[in-house]
């Protein structure tokens, strides 16, 4: 039972700092976007490429806490998966435009390397369920 409370509280966890992230680059994008770990920002109107990030951040955090709120734990575990491809994408991004190494490690991987382990404790604590509800097969 206390796995299960902990990967609730720490799906939350995601779910809440994914949804306040993308918040504030959708409506603060200039003063959010230096702590992203680019070295350089769009110039003109490149808010609009700041927001579209935010964009995607608050859709991945709805999904997540969708499935959370629902019950469906096992799609849970292999959502938060996936969506570590979104921050583990942003690490390769920050890197590869020579960006800062401690905020692409530190933030982006960090928090991709914690999402695969939620996700991957979640489908361990749903596994047990899953194969004592798979039917019995008749020996024909």
């Amino acid at each position: 039972m206390w796995l299960k409370k902990s990967n609730t509280v720490l799906a939350a966890a995601f779910i809440l700092f994914i949804l306040w992230f993308g918040t504030e680059f959708i409506l603060s994008p200039q003063t959010t976007a230096p702590g992203f770990g680019l070295p350089s920002w769009p110039s003109g109107d490149g808010d609009g490429f700041l927001i579209v990030k935010g964009i995607r951040d608050v859709v991945l955090a709805l999904v997540l806490g969708v499935l959370l709120v629902t019950g469906h734990r096992r799609a849970l575990g292999w959502v938060l998966l996936v969506e570590a491809l979104a921050a583990y994408g942003d690490m390769a991004t920050v890197l590869a435009h020579h960006g800062s190494v401690a905020t692409a490690l530190g933030v982006h991987c960090l928090t991709a390397t914690l999402m695969v382990v939620n996700g991957l404790l979640i489908l361990l604590e749903t596994r047990k369920v899953a194969v004592a509800v798979r039917p019995a097969t008749s020996a024909g």
